[in-house]
């Protein structure tokens, strides 16, 4: 029997009536072949070309109504460093988490689990997390996370044979090590490389013992042991700081350069010296200190024209849903919090 529920705020507590159309999500989340939607992992690509929006990743899920008993251990177990602190430990169990229609790599070719498969899904725990991050924390899962890609380190190898490490490994990755290390260790002698180079040290001991285990689950193994393991160890154990910093000026301060204007890229043409290379960076963060300001107004700018229309075709304009809009319009700017309220007063005045 299939039931759609709905939250009641008034007694914290969720209503349920029968419901029919259970068919659909099925047909949702499993497309035929010919779908304009590809699925990766849990994710369906739905293509918008034909509108404004480009190429959307669409995720279903359930949500789940209590924290599951496979990671009853993580809210209480002992952590040396207080992080996660107990408010955002709170925050995460009450958020919960959902399900994902996905079967595991090695039960999709079956028929029936290739299909019916599910796993559990803990994004709205994983945000709530990054969110708590120092932005040195931050700043090192995005380079990371770059490296990763553009060494092709997530992409398949020879003969469509995968490759071990995905964005989520590194993901669990940060969240362990922030976990484990003092925020000292972060901050101390600030040096983005050295932290960068200890981070990929620990991931290749993690696929040399083909080991990498879940944040949230208990005796759950994230590295599938079928998986080609042996390159990647041997290319991350070949690390070292000195390599690490040509990497990142050659494949990252050298591309950021090139959104700069030509007067400061063309500083990335000779940087043969510490002091030319220093000179160019600086450029780089000068010029991007001084747009910021610009595109913050365009990101004002935008946000204000999308308030009112979003607003308007809202089905349910709820006290939780306000105050989610609220929290992450603060992040671009207060005021906006005070034109989010207008609009919104006025929309339910028009509609009473």
């Amino acid at each position: 029997m299939l039931y759609l529920l709905t939250y009641c705020t008034d007694d914290d507590k969720y209503n349920y009536i029968e419901y029919d159309s259970g068919q659909r999500l099925a047909n949702w989340l499993y497309q035929p072949e010919g779908d304009s939607r590809n699925r990766h992992g849990p994710a369906l690509l739905r293509d918008f070309s034909r509108t404004s929006f480009s190429n959307v990743d669409v995720v279903y899920c359930v949500r789940c109504l209590s924290w599951p008993s496979q990671a009853a251990d993580w809210p209480t177990r002992h952590r040396n460093h207080d992080w996660p602190d107990s408010a955002t430990v709170g925050l995460v169990v009450n958020n919960r988490c959902d399900v994902v229609g996905i079967a595991h790599r090695q039960c999709r070719q079956d028929e029936w689990m290739g299909q019916c498969q599910w796993r559990l899904s803990f994004s709205r725990a994983e945000i709530v997390l990054m969110h708590s991050w120092m932005p040195v924390q931050q700043i090192i899962y995005h380079m990371l996370r770059v490296f990763v890609k553009t060494e092709r380190l997530t992409e398949s190898g020879v003969n469509s044979e995968p490759i071990a490490v995905s964005n989520y490994h590194i993901k669990t990755l940060m969240l362990w090590t922030c976990e484990t290390e003092p925020r000292s260790w972060w901050t101390r002698n600030l040096n983005l490389i050295r932290i960068c180079a200890a981070l990929l040290r620990t991931l290749s001991v993690w696929l040399t013992d083909a080991r990498c285990p879940h944040y949230f689950l208990n005796n759950c193994n994230l590295l599938d042991s079928s998986c080609s393991l042996e390159a990647i160890t041997s290319q991350l154990m070949s690390i070292d700081e000195t390599w690490l910093s040509t990497w990142f000026v050659n494949n990252y301060i050298r591309k950021c350069s090139q959104l700069c204007p030509d007067n400061v890229s063309r500083l990335f043409n000779d940087v043969s010296t510490t002091i030319k290379l220093q000179k160019a960076v600086s450029a780089v963060v000068d010029w991007r200190l001084n747009t910021a300001l610009v595109d913050k107004w365009r990101l004002c700018q935008i946000t204000e024209f999308q308030i009112p229309g979003t607003i308007s075709t809202l089905h349910d304009l709820t006290v939780r849903s306000c105050v989610r809009w609220m929290a992450e319009l603060s992040k671009i700017d207060t005021r906006l919090l005070i034109y989010f309220s207008a609009v919104a007063y006025l929309h339910v005045a028009f509609i009473l």
